[in-house]
């Protein structure tokens, strides 16, 4: 069920007395960090010292999920508050020949990754509000630049475009909204200069700002001080020396934009939340204790880090093992900024200020949907839902069921469709009655000489 907002839209330019009190927003989200890539989050090789105090400063979510286990259909529903299934933005990029496998039983179906100019905004909403809105780092909604975060509701675009991934890390970058400034320096040391400048120039009415790094996204490439310390180091925790670097040189620049915040003595009124688009790569990270990665709707393709700091709002240190997903920090933004919806309009999300608080969502469970072959053509296109301990997966290519108990089985090794069929086929009808009401698209199965 949707979360609707029961008021209209405020579309008038609010006062300068309400300033004080609507919050500077700070949306950080790294690109294919996994759920096990943060060394608050148990990974005791990794340095992420500056994400680590953030932590320590806000709540820390156990259980976060991204929208989709691939990057632009998070985006696009942390951009809309909508779920890639209603969007219909269900694949890293238009969906193609590149992706399908030969001996496919299933046909994806159609799905591009530009995120629509009718569509309204975070952005958009916030801007209307009065806000001044910033976008540094990795866009992937449209290859077009029409499409691109100007003409999505954001007053400066740094880094934004149609890549996947940058050509390289290094300048020049060959990033076409990003000019040389100077060889050989660092991507995301860039993008967190361009933020603070941003924050330094418009500290004096309420910001949206959104750092979305392009790391630790292939390709392999970091400063070699920090590749340095990792190299000798693989094994559980750390697969690749120079992805290990690239966490930590994001860790260092975020760390970089926070402090900047104290400096100008916006802290206090700042909310500040850190995540990833979706689960970790396997070509790059080491996942375990969770199956799988990015591409796949097993836990280490959909579990990812969340961390929220909101001062008056968020207890120091917390922990909290509510499953949330991408679309509720969209809800979480517009709440905090005081912007409602119009009676007619509705999110897939849920403000998280009540759990905030300890109190509960009122939703009953998490859908997912990817119905796709993703880029490494390993995976089995299919839908995803979770409701309390369990979860469900619905595999298009022959129809079978899969539950898993996640909290006796966090690493989903024990499919218990068959010993409990009676929850499989609960969960079963309530996906596929949301799979319905969200008009999502679905394989077909290949019938002919060619289909094996």
């Amino acid at each position: 069920m949707r979360f609707m907002f029961s008021t209209f839209l405020l579309l008038s330019v609010l006062a300068p007395s309400t300033f004080a009190a609507t919050p500077h927003v700070l949306l950080i989200m790294a690109d294919d960090l996994g759920w096990n890539d943060l060394h608050c989050q148990g990974n005791q090789v990794l340095r992420t010292p500056h994400l680590d105090a953030l932590a320590k400063q806000g709540v820390r979510f156990t259980d976060a999920y991204a929208a989709s286990p691939v990057c632009s259909p998070t985006r696009a529903s942390i951009m809309t508050g909508l779920a890639p299934a209603r969007l219909h933005i269900t694949q890293h990029g238009p969906d193609g020949k590149q992706f399908w496998p030969a001996d496919r039983k299933v046909q994806p179906p159609p799905s591009d990754n530009t995120l629509p100019l009718e569509m309204t905004t975070l952005a958009e909403r916030l801007k209307q509000a009065g806000y001044a809105t910033g976008f540094f780092g990795k866009w992937h909604l449209g290859d077009k630049k029409e499409f691109w975060p100007t003409a999505q509701g954001f007053d400066v675009n740094i880094g934004g475009c149609g890549f996947g991934g940058p050509p390289t890390y290094w300048d020049p970058y060959r990033i076409p909204t990003i000019e040389p400034r100077k060889t050989g320096e660092y991507l995301t040391d860039r993008l967190a200069d361009e933020t603070i400048a941003f924050m330094r120039d418009h500290k004096s009415k309420p910001m949206f700002l959104c750092l979305w790094t392009y790391n630790p996204h292939y390709p392999f490439e970091a400063p070699a001080d920090l590749t340095m310390h990792y190299t000798g180091k693989e094994g559980p925790g750390l697969k690749n020396p120079i992805y290990g670097a690239q966490i930590e040189a994001t860790d260092r620049a975020v760390g970089r934009v926070i402090d900047e915040l104290d400096r100008l003595e916006l802290t206090d009124n700042t909310l500040v939340i850190f995540t990833s688009d979706n689960g970790g790569w396997l070509g790059a990270t080491d996942n375990r204790p969770l199956r799988a990665g990015k591409g796949y709707l097993y836990q280490g393709g959909l579990r990812i880090p969340l961390i929220i700091r909101w001062p008056g709002n968020t207890k120091a240190g917390a922990t909290n093992d509510t499953p949330v997903v991408s679309m509720d920090l969209t809800a979480t933004i517009l709440e905090a900024a005081k912007v409602q919806l119009a009676k007619d309009e509705a999110l897939d999300g849920e403000s998280l200020k009540p759990v905030l608080s300890g109190g509960k969502l009122q939703r009953e469970a998490l859908y997912f949907h990817y119905p796709h072959f993703a880029f490494h053509k390993d995976n089995r296109p299919g839908s995803a839902m979770r409701m309390g301990q369990y979860k469900l997966i619905l595999n298009y290519d022959d129809d079978s069921l899969e539950l898993y108990d996640l909290e006796k089985d966090p690493s989903e090794k024990t499919n218990l469709a068959e010993k409990m069929p009676a929850l499989t086929g609960e969960l079963a009808v309530k996906l596929r009655a949301w799979l319905k009401e969200t008009k999502a698209g679905i394989p077909q199965q290949r019938t002919g000489p060619s289909a094996k």
